[in-house]
């Protein structure tokens, strides 16, 4: 009876060990899918232990954006915006920021040829005074607002999202948000693929006025032969006559005298 038992339990070894492998083998569940679909995160970026009061610093972490810090530096803006991030108590910011790469196919001598307040309303153009979450672009009201204002003939900012494609028109480009830099309660910052160039920057500039007409000025020729006018005319025979006024008179009646004068004697 002992024998017959323990031939069963050397039996069961065997099929004992190919289900504690089965079981290890056995494929992990897939995780759910997300229902609110997101931008992915940044591939250069790492700013998880950044403070959302410190941009300079999170834009240094991400990597590959010297020429947006140096301009929000050059301008001052930065302190503009990390003011507003310490004493903000609602609403937040969103920037949208173009890496070097963005800056370099800008044309030529483009940034050189703006004027200081027109780099300030370049960057401004790239911040709206509102946190947007990744999932919320398709909520925002086009043309949308931004710190260099709302004007649609001057600064047309318009987003449309669907899925995980969230793409800009400024009518001037066309630009694609492609991760997240990051992200809290307060401040997003998202990495677009252009600069975003307002629309005034091309516009045709109204001519300038023409300047009103000047008067020249008499000459010492022309005040003489006025003056010479008004002491002499010539009549048809090409003689010169005095006129009748009271010096020529007086000059008349002295000559008349002398001519007396003569005779008399």
């Amino acid at each position: 009876m002992k024998l017959l038992v323990l031939f069963s339990l050397l039996l069961l070894i065997p099929f004992s060990s190919l289900y504690s492998t089965t079981l290890a083998q056995a494929p992990a569940a897939a995780p759910s899918k997300p229902i609110v679909s997101t931008l992915s995160q940044s591939p250069s970026s790492d700013t998880s232990d950044s403070s959302p009061d410190d941009l300079i610093g999170i834009l240094r972490k991400a990597k590959s954006f010297n020429i947006l810090i140096r301009l929000m530096k050059t301008t001052q803006l930065i302190n503009q915006l990390n003011a507003q991030l310490i004493t903000i108590k609602s609403g937040g910011l969103t920037i949208f920021a173009p890496d070097d790469s963005s800056f370099s196919h800008l044309k030529v001598g483009f940034l050189n040829s703006l004027a200081d307040n027109q780099k300030i309303e370049l960057l401004q153009f790239h911040v709206l005074p509102t946190y947007v979450s990744s999932s919320n672009f398709d909520s925002l009201s086009n043309p949308v607002r931004t710190l260099a204002g709302d004007n649609p003939t001057r600064l047309q900012l318009n987003v449309t999202a669907y899925g995980n494609n969230v793409n800009i028109s400024t009518g001037v480009v066309n630009a694609t948000v492609t991760g997240v830099i990051y992200s809290d309660k307060v401040l997003a910052i998202y990495h677009v693929d252009k600069v975003l160039l307002p629309l005034d920057f091309f516009k045709p500039k109204p001519p300038a006025p023409a300047p009103s007409p000047e008067i020249a000025p008499k000459t010492d020729n022309d005040n003489s032969s006025a003056a010479d006018n008004l002491g002499t005319s010539k009549d048809s025979s090409g003689a010169f006559s005095l006129m009748s006024s009271p010096g020529t008179t007086l000059v008349s009646l002295g000559v008349s005298l002398v001519a007396l004068v003569i005779i008399s004697s």
